[in-house]
């Protein structure tokens, strides 16, 4: 735990529930439409917290929009889905310039990314063009159309989907452009009792998804104040670079990985496992990083950023375990 009098301003217990007063509010509200997927709702928050964005991977039918949807109307924040296809230009993302014939000039058209929750859905539908158009607009947060530069909206969060099942007559994303994902997050299948709820709550021709604003964007931008100021010790700030670094030089911990990882995590994984962790922190009301919060996020973190060898698909292992692996192996501050 801090030591206040060492560290002046690491926001007390009381700035910290002040300021995530609404976090447990929203959750509340959230999940009265949305059944489980209580993870992918952190997961998001986190996303918000720290300005990044989230590539989201599952079947379709698992309340991905939904969740999107419902976040939004929580904060009052506009709401855009795209559904991404092979046809899709980068003009239908972005917009374009309109002529105006009557007097010869021409005016923007702006397009739907210009909203505060942008799901663009099947993302890998789309081809190279339009999906550097959209990564470039999440990386400048902006986008030049014709001669004008037009800034987009505080807060903007850009949420991709695609389907790990059909791989038909999809472009994958390049390494490089994976890496601006804040994070992975992998959408699983509800239990039994939640799917149960699901059938109770979703099994008519008008179910209730009306939600209620818990807060606005004023407030998540005041909460980024506060997050970027949560305390986190030497020791961890050192865990973090050395489970990058394994990811490196897996050898120095497991030698059977070296074969196993062709590419390990960039800087950007290290920077952003550092501030998610610091928001997964405010989120559970804590102004302290402990190990666990880096250990809860390290996978959805760095599921993107690893690049497995072809001898690793050939023997069926997963990022997710070569991330447990060395978690295993790493000693914890």
């Amino acid at each position: 735990m801090p030591d206040s009098a060492a560290s002046p301003s690491v926001p007390d217990n009381e700035a910290i529930v002040q300021a995530s007063s609404w976090v447990a509010p929203l959750r509340t509200e959230i999940a009265r439409v949305l059944v489980g997927q209580n993870m992918l709702v952190d997961r998001l928050l986190v996303a918000l917290l720290t300005n990044g964005h989230v590539l989201l991977e599952g079947v379709p039918g698992l309340a991905k929009t939904l969740a999107v949807r419902t976040l939004a109307g929580t904060l009052q924040a506009k709401f855009q889905r795209i559904q991404f296809t092979p046809d899709l230009l980068p003009a239908d993302v972005i917009g374009t310039m309109v002529y105006h014939p009557k007097d010869g000039t021409f005016s923007p058209r702006l397009g739907p990314i210009f909203a505060n929750l942008v799901l663009a859905d099947e993302i890998n539908r789309a081809p190279a063009k339009v999906q550097s158009a959209l990564l470039e607009a999440m990386q400048e947060r902006q986008v030049t159309i014709g001669e004008n530069t037009h800034k987009l909206p505080d807060p903007f969060m850009v949420l991709a989907t695609q389907n790990p099942i059909d791989q038909e007559g999809t472009y994958t994303l390049p390494e490089a452009q994976l890496d601006r994902f804040l994070l992975k997050v992998r959408v699983t299948y509800p239990t039994p009792l939640e799917e149960r709820m699901v059938l109770d709550a979703m099994a008519t021709s008008a179910p209730k998804l009306d939600v209620s604003q818990i807060t606005d964007v004023a407030a998540i931008s005041a909460s980024r104040v506060v997050v970027n100021k949560i305390f986190m010790d030497e020791k961890i700030r050192d865990y973090i670079v050395a489970i990058i670094n394994a990811t490196r030089h897996p050898e120095t911990l497991a030698p059977h990985l070296k074969l196993l990882i062709r590419c390990g995590a960039s800087p950007r994984g290290t920077i952003n496992l550092a501030l998610a962790s610091k928001a997964l922190a405010f989120l559970n009301g804590r102004n302290y990083v402990v190990p666990q919060d880096i250990k809860d996020l390290a996978p959805d973190i760095l599921r993107h950023r690893i690049l497995l060898s072809y001898e690793a698909e050939a023997e069926g292992v997963t990022t997710e375990d070569v991330v447990k692996t060395l978690l295993d192996k790493l000693p914890v501050p």
